[in-house]
């Protein structure tokens, strides 16, 4: 039996190894015989694992804090809703993450009353007391739907704007909208108004505008807005001109704030005091009885 020895260099995956190749024939029939030896590596591509293995979820929630948002107080409703904010960390303060964020709110929550759902109210963050922030109006809107239903045939719309000062310094954009109607006895369907009238009826509109912001400030306006005053004022103005229907104070823009005084918010929410809880009494604590002290060893 011959025995032939072939030596082969192991590819790089492993390196300075060497396979041995044998070759036996043995018996009349020549039968061909491989055994391989391989010397033993480490395979660092196979054994390799992954480092650390699956690394815990870690919960979003747990570093960060529920703040109470606090309307002010010309709203019938203080306690508007939460709001999360993430927990001081280093020079990164919550509450600066806190100050001057946007919430819009239904008129309808604020005031627990569903025929005021169509307005949308803007508060601001101002300020923040413990786990309280305290907001003040920014803005005012109407609600789609609410302002596709007021527009219908037969009538013609009229809309002016125009940017007012208030008595503490709060520049205004006011948007008004009103529609025609049809005078008393009328027959005709229509209720078209002459451009010269819709001119008229739109400087009208301007000034009751300009005259009911510019003698109160924020809070006093925002008591004008919630029932609507400016519109019926808008009406009885114009009346002589064209009769007028649905006159709203559809949308108002703060363009510009004064420079924030913390005295001024305290005001605008009256009545706010922190929650600090209750006090609550306790039982009086159980008297002790003392025994007489046993003598180890007596």
């Amino acid at each position: 039996m011959s025995c032939v020895r072939i030596y082969k260099t192991v590819p790089s995956i492993l390196p300075h190894k060497t396979r041995v190749f044998k070759f036996h024939a043995s018996g009349s029939h020549q039968h061909l015989k491989v055994s391989i030896t391989m010397a033993v590596g480490k395979n660092k591509r196979i054994s390799k694992g992954k480092k650390g293995g699956k690394k815990k979820a870690a919960d979003p929630f747990a570093k960060k804090d529920w703040y109470d948002i606090k309307a002010p107080s010309v709203f019938q409703v203080k306690n508007v809703g939460k709001t999360l904010v993430s927990r001081t960390q280093g020079t990164k303060i919550a509450s600066d993450g806190l100050k001057h964020r946007v919430f819009e709110v239904s008129l309808a929550d604020l005031q627990g009353d569903e025929d005021n759902a169509f307005r949308k109210i803007r508060l601001r963050a101002e300020d923040v007391q413990g786990k309280n922030l305290l907001t003040n109006f920014w803005g005012m809107d109407f609600t789609t739907d609410k302002l596709r239903s007021l527009v219908r045939k037969w009538q013609t719309l009229i809309e002016a704007h125009v940017d007012v000062k208030t008595t503490d310094n709060y520049t205004l954009r006011m948007f008004c909208i009103g529609f025609t109607k049809r005078r008393a006895n009328q027959v005709k369907r229509t209720c078209y108004a002459q451009s010269s009238q819709i001119r008229q009826i739109r400087r009208k509109m301007r000034e009751q505008m300009v005259n009911q912001a510019t003698s109160c400030d924020l809070k006093e306006l925002v008591r004008k807005f919630i029932p609507e005053m400016i519109g019926k004022e808008i009406e009885k103005a114009t009346c002589g001109i064209y009769p007028l229907q649905n006159v709203f104070i559809r949308k108002v823009k703060i363009l510009k704030a004064p420079k924030f005084d913390l005295g001024k918010l305290m005001e605008v929410h009256g009545d706010y005091s922190e929650d600090v809880g209750t006090k609550v009494e306790r039982p009086a604590d159980e008297t002790v009885v003392e025994g007489t002290p046993e003598i180890v060893g007596a």
